[in-house]
């Protein structure tokens, strides 16, 4: 069957009027959850409307965009091909921008450039002009880049920042920062307005250069300038380059007029201050910030949690830590591990291992997913310590943990300190069992076998024969540590 065919004009709408306040079913809502990038979201879409369901072309384009935002750009392009090839939408050129950004994203420029030279003549407008620019510059092409933008200003088509900003962050990009500002006043000379964001990249350039001087120029043009509207991102953006370089008084001065842009209900903001300050190592102010944020945010997400607790653990602020965690736990958030491992590994920061395990123990106990890297931070603070016995524990329990096809290799070191303690103390079972794990993890090492060897000398050494026949099969050479292992065996 053919998921491409057209779709019947009766069941394309051009917008719809909900009156009742009952939650429906909407093609975004059942193609949203698709997270997996190897699974078709064609299925889904062709199911809808073979149910009779009307499709509207804003939601589809409404689709797109979220899609895009959330970076499954093979999913977006799907969608795009979709809507085109069936007949719902008939693209105009900001549609085939959109689709030639995405094919770009999806498999390069080369079949970008394909798909713009087969577009109709009255297609090719600064739109995909640009749409094709964008592919070159995100794939630091400069020769293209540069080729494409000098046809794009004889044809008339570099009107606006957008085209100047893709070649600022060219140059960005492949860390040429001094060319840059040349752009800017080559903007300016072709009496084109630079936009925030131009500015933004050239402050950026200055930073990279280490030139606060010329930040704090550019930071003057903005706020001459009647048509730029200052705002909280640009602020805070110089205020870090002043922290880099040392001027912690002048950061405090721009974070200060940066906090007094914030909109509203922009989490992102307070987490970018609250960051900031936190490299400043002030404390009262991320406390204070994170509570304005509770305060104009109905509602924090998991990356607001995340923000504030990186930010204490960075302070040294565990209680402080401990309070906002609380907070999370009854917040109703999704569990995402990432939030109390942040506190974990501040415990593992500060040598305080056994809250880090006990915390650990209690995620485990509750049904809660952990990850073997965070048990193996536990057991690496233990071994570090000469605690091997917590050690071989908290390594036991990692490798028990569910990686799926994530791949998990264990620090070299630490499996060889807690292979000879379980070699000198454990029993052979335990042994056994310890090494046929980590087997699955790093492949068999002659450590394994010294514990094996020497864990079955101390049981009466029954065992020997075959564990060296092993070695062999292996293709594990015995070298002289094996040979002073053996010479511990009792003589029969």
């Amino acid at each position: 069957m053919n998921v491409l065919r057209r779709i019947p004009a009766n069941l394309i709408a051009s917008r719809y009027y909900y009156t009742n306040r009952v939650k429906k079913t909407t093609l975004y809502s059942k193609i949203s959850p698709l997270g997996d990038p190897k699974s078709s979201v064609y299925p889904e879409l062709q199911n809808w409307v073979q149910c009779g369901k009307k499709v509207s072309v804003a939601e589809l384009i409404r689709i797109v965009h979220d899609l895009r935002r959330r970076k499954r750009f093979l999913h977006a392009l799907e969608v795009s091909k979709w809507m085109n090839e069936t007949g719902v939408c008939v693209f105009s050129p900001t549609e085939h921008a959109v689709h030639l950004d995405l094919i770009g994203r999806v498999y390069g420029f080369v079949t970008a450039e394909e798909y713009f030279e087969n577009l109709k003549e009255q297609y090719k407008n600064d739109k995909t002009y640009g749409a094709l620019l964008n592919c070159y510059v995100r794939q630091q092409n400069v020769e293209k880049s540069l080729l494409h933008f000098e046809k794009m200003k004889e044809m008339g088509f570099v009107t606006s920042s957008l085209t100047y900003n893709n070649i600022m962050c060219l140059y960005t990009n492949i860390g040429q920062h001094e060319k840059v500002p040349k752009v800017l006043e080559e903007m300016k000379e072709e009496n084109v307005a630079p936009d925030n964001y131009s500015y933004r990249i050239c402050i950026n350039a200055f930073g990279a250069m280490y030139d606060l001087e010329r930040i704090g120029g550019t930071l003057r043009d903005m706020e001459r300038r009647q048509d730029i509207t200052m705002d909280w991102n640009t602020y805070a953006v110089a205020a870090k380059f002043y922290i880099d370089g040392g001027d912690c008084d002048r950061a405090v001065e721009l974070l200060k007029m940066s906090e007094n842009r914030l909109e509203k209900k922009d989490g992102e903001g307070y987490n970018h201050l609250i960051t900031l300050y936190a490299r400043l190592g002030k404390k009262i102010e991320v406390l204070r910030l994170w509570d304005l944020e509770k305060d104009v945010c109905k509602r924090r997400i998991n990356q607001d949690y995340l923000t504030v607790l990186q930010s204490l653990v960075k302070l040294d602020a565990l209680v402080e830590a401990e309070e906002v965690l609380t907070e999370w736990k009854s917040s109703g958030n999704c569990y995402d591990f990432r939030v109390p491992n942040t506190v974990i590994r501040g415990y593992i920061g500060k040598s305080m291992e056994e809250k880090a395990e006990a915390m650990l123990e209690d995620l485990a106990r509750r049904g809660k997913a952990t990850t073997p890297e965070s048990w193996e931070l536990v057991a690496t603070a233990y071994a570090e310590k000469g605690t091997l016995e917590n050690a071989f524990k908290c390594m036991k329990t990692a490798l028990g943990v569910e990686v799926g096809s994530r791949k998990w290799r264990p620090g070299l070191t630490l499996v060889t300190s807690v292979l000879s303690w379980v070699g000198d103390e454990g029993s052979l079972k335990e042994v056994e069992s310890f090494v046929a794990s980590l087997r699955n993890c790093i492949g068999v090492n002659k450590q394994m076998y010294h514990a094996l060897v020497k864990a079955d000398i101390r049981e009466g050494g029954r065992n020997i024969d075959t564990l060296l026949q092993r070695m062999k099969d292996d293709k594990i050479e015995i070298d002289e540590e094996t040979t002073v292992i053996l010479s511990t065996r009792s003589p029969c």
